[in-house]
């Protein structure tokens, strides 16, 4: 659905745009300069994330909707903005939660989130009734605990009275979309998350829904991402202190969305992102699964394309837990010097070899997805020896975080795509250090990007290409002011392929002792 857009906005003044990202932790709400993709001001609102049971992730979307309140106020209030100058609403968010309306258009129960383990059994039935290979070529991924449709089944499995009253079913930042016009829409690829679209053909899957049980007008439409979905109703605008009927892009799931914003959107040009998790993120002209369904193949933000990616589950989550372990008198020694704790680490980790004297880290603390779709693997810490001290097994973690990365561009490989640019993101890609380790380990050269508003940037550009600021995706990121430093592999490349054996020796040998 495409809706006719008109800018009103005042004459001496260019549109903003407004890019709301419903993330695990708060919302972000960016304002971006739609005439050069300039981020103006932002500000982030926290809510809660309850865990009720052991491996249970859960959150309350009402506080998503008061947290975007909340941030959209305060940065309009900031910068002083008359509402007429936002030009549109774009709007991504964490994948493959599940929030389930009823008839009324409430809530059912708190919605359960993508790092959600309790869907386990329902996996291996949804399995069981497709059939892996015909699962992978329907929806590009096998089924994981983390999607969509496990928890509708585990609803219908667990709470058969609340799956009764089901009249609608939501991602989270669709939930937000409802909150501000009362329409039920999503984007291609957010969808791809859920384990019901054929993303090949870019729709709803009729075989996924007949074999789930699943009716099909519980399911929002959906379209692509830069498409102005629906405008904000008058309710919503008082909320807010916008305008009523601005138009809301249908947006994209964070991943894609991010890709926007850090310019991912051709074939040929590879995002590695380290956050809690570690993405490999590479945009395709066709669909691609990969055979195995070790990486996901999920439709791209940008209209006509897909994506490839690697989830590794504790990327930066391993440097943290390892920081966190050293205790207080660490993290006081680092103030004292002043120093950033994990700038000390990588400090101190530089001035180990490679291959941190024999030892070898598993970082597998949460489980593992890719290359190993495994939620019992643990991570390991092999080969330690009385030799050993703090900077050896800092070199170490950070090896084995990158080494799981590599396995993820491995796998892209396999697949057909092309690396013609590696561009890597997030916290690790501010320590020189740890640049140089990613160009050595993967062996090509390496480009830092900074693009600190990732998804909300992405976001905010696809309301501009809703809106008519942009002729496109690619024209939207092509603005992007990108601070890129290139790092070559150095002398310590040629040492890392058979350190690398050494890693990928480790799990197969570990998998059946978990």
């Amino acid at each position: 659905m495409s809706l006719e857009v008109r800018l009103v906005i005042e004459s001496n003044h260019a549109p903003l745009l407004l890019g709301i990202d419903i993330g695990t932790t708060g919302a972000k709400v960016l304002l971006v300069d739609a005439r050069d993709a300039n981020a103006i001001a932002h500000r982030t609102v926290e809510y809660p994330l309850h865990m009720p049971r052991p491996n249970w992730c859960e959150q309350d979307p009402h506080d998503w909707w008061r947290a975007t309140v909340a941030a959209v106020r305060q940065v309009m209030e900031s910068e002083r903005i008359e509402p007429a100058r936002i030009a549109g609403i774009g709007l991504s968010g964490q994948m493959h939660g599940l929030v389930a309306l009823d008839a009324a258009g409430e809530v059912i129960r708190p919605a359960i989130l993508w790092n959600d383990q309790r869907t386990a059994a329902e996996c291996d039935i949804i399995t069981q009734r497709l059939g892996e290979q015909r699962l992978i070529q329907l929806t590009g991924n096998i089924a994981l605990t983390g999607f969509t449709a496990p928890k509708i089944v585990w609803m219908q499995h667990h709470e058969p009275e609340a799956h009764s009253r089901i009249a609608s079913i939501m991602l989270p930042k669709d939930y937000i979309r409802y909150r501000m016009s009362g329409q039920r829409f999503t984007d291609v690829a957010d969808a791809s998350g859920t384990l019901l679209l054929d993303v090949a053909n870019r729709a709803w899957s009729s075989e996924m829904l007949e074999a789930l049980q699943v009716p099909h007008h519980w399911l929002p439409t959906v379209t692509e991402s830069d498409v102005a979905s629906t405008r904000l109703s008058a309710e919503a605008a008082r909320q807010l202190g916008l305008l009523e009927g601005t138009p809301i892009a249908a947006g994209g799931g964070d991943q894609a969305a991010q890709a926007v914003g850090s310019g991912i959107v051709e074939e040929g040009t590879v995002c590695v992102t380290i956050g809690t998790s570690g993405v490999v993120f590479a945009p395709t002209a066709a669909y691609r699964p990969e055979p195995r369904g070790r990486l996901h193949a999920f439709c791209h933000a940008v209209p006509g394309m897909w994506h490839l990616m690697g989830v590794m589950l504790s990327a930066g989550g391993s440097l943290r837990w390892f920081r966190d372990l050293l205790g207080d008198e660490f993290n006081e020694h680092s103030c004292y010097l002043g120093k950033d704790p994990y700038d000390l680490l990588t400090e101190e980790a530089s001035h180990v070899a490679p291959g941190a004297d024999g030892l070898i880290f598993l970082p597998y603390l949460t489980g593992e997805r890719t290359p190993h779709n495994d939620p019992n693997a643990r991570g390991v810490f092999c080969g330690l020896s009385l030799h050993h001290r703090r900077p050896h097994l800092a070199r170490a973690v950070l090896e084995g975080i990158t080494f799981g990365l590599r396995d993820g561009l491995d796998l892209l490989v396999q697949a057909g795509v092309e690396l013609r640019e590696i561009r890597v993101s997030g916290g690790g890609a501010r320590s020189a250090m740890w640049r140089q380790m990613f160009a050595d380990v993967f062996n090509a050269p390496v480009t830092a990007c900074e693009s600190p508003h990732g998804a909300a940037m992405g976001a905010a550009l696809l309301a501009g290409v809703a809106a008519g600021c942009f002729t496109n995706v690619p024209d939207a990121s092509s603005l992007l002011r990108l601070h890129a430093q290139r790092t070559c592999p150095g002398p310590a490349a040629v040492a890392y392929p058979s350190i690398l054996d050494r890693y990928r020796g480790l799990y197969p040998a570990l998998a059946g002792r978990f």
